[in-house]
């Protein structure tokens, strides 16, 4: 989707959006954020940080900034910020494909929903990767293609209906882990049936980065993480 195209479209969702889509997306925001290796005094970056779904759970000894392209769901997020005192956290309106932070600016960085949206998504890792430190941790959740041949069919034929909605469902996981050469060490789903991925990864910014990652499935939530 292009820049207007997504504003439109997730600025008419911001005032229905928690309640459309919490159901959803936060049981694996909440499961990647608290598997983040969050330090004290840790800089934080969230890209996409929308209508700030996740806020609740990033811990107070860390500095959160998050980032989005839709004033409208900004508007949101910053009203979550007030109500629940969250002096360690800001968002800024911001294009992810065009970050404007210096270089090795955070720690960690967490995406959520953001790869399938965006126009360019390589471009996003980029921009990723550039403002996070050499060998900090770059956190994704998102839909990537099935590779089971009869929902990826499926997916094809809802791909146009989806993209008037928001998002592509044709990104295909392997090819995106190889083309943004990220170095994932862990990639799973929540649970045996699932839409969404969680993949964790090392900036390593001398490496091209693998598409040979562990593969793991898990029926539940699990108390410990799953590495």
């Amino acid at each position: 989707m292009e820049h207007h195209a997504i504003q439109k479209v997730y600025g008419a969702y911001s005032d229905i959006y928690d309640a459309l889509f919490k159901r959803f997306f936060y049981p694996r925001i909440k499961h990647a954020i608290n598997y983040m290796d969050i330090k004290p005094g840790d800089r934080v970056l969230d890209v996409g940080v929308g209508t700030g779904l996740a806020l609740s759970e990033y811990p107070k000894f860390c500095t959160v900034v998050g980032i989005d392209l839709s004033t409208a769901m900004l508007k949101k997020a910053k009203e979550k910020i007030d109500e629940n005192s969250y002096s360690n956290i800001k968002v800024l309106s911001m294009d992810a494909m065009k970050v404007g932070f210096d270089d090795d600016s955070f720690d960690k960085v967490f995406i959520s929903h953001v790869v399938s949206v965006v126009p360019d998504p390589y471009m996003v890792m980029d921009e990723v990767k550039r403002v996070c430190k050499a060998n900090g941790q770059i956190v994704i959740v998102n839909h990537f293609k099935s590779r089971n041949r009869i929902v990826e069919a499926g997916e094809k034929f809802l791909n146009p209906i989806c993209e008037r909605i928001g998002w592509s469902n044709d990104l295909c996981l392997n090819e995106f882990i190889k083309r943004s050469g990220l170095n994932v060490y862990k990639k799973y789903m929540l649970k045996k049936i699932d839409f969404w991925h969680i993949l964790f990864a090392t900036n390593n910014k001398s490496s091209a980065g693998s598409d040979v990652a562990s593969y793991t499935r898990l029926d539940t939530v699990s108390t410990e993480p799953p590495f």
